[in-house]
């Protein structure tokens, strides 16, 4: 049986999904500091096959998947909703959202 080496962390029942279609996924459990290193990895991944979606459903998928990866490298940084949404609220006061499609192309200095 050939072997594919992925070297990635997955979602904590891809292992089982794998077993269930004959698989045998080899893994080992993070220690926390590569788990903190590894989760922004793997948000560099989520976000590069967001980009590379082509379907509202993949996108919409992608964009789970993103905020699935914050969502876990909130927890491990100790980062609360409320935190992140006060932070978010102050730069969106500060600078502004994205709704406004603004692009741009050089500054003169």
């Amino acid at each position: 049986m050939p072997t594919t080496h992925y070297k990635k962390l997955v979602r904590d029942k891809i292992p089982e999904v794998i077993a269930a279609k004959g698989g045998r996924p080899v893994t080992r459990i993070l220690p926390p500091d590569e788990y903190a290193r590894v989760l922004r990895d793997k948000l560099r991944e989520e976000a590069d096959e967001t980009v590379g979606a082509q379907t509202y459903d993949a996108l919409v998928g992608e964009l789970a998947d993103v905020l699935e990866v914050v969502r876990a490298l909130q927890k491990v940084n100790g980062i609360s909703d409320e935190n992140l949404e006060a932070v978010r609220a102050k730069k969106f006061a500060d600078r502004g959202g994205f709704d406004g499609r603004v692009y741009l192309e050089s500054v003169e200095e």
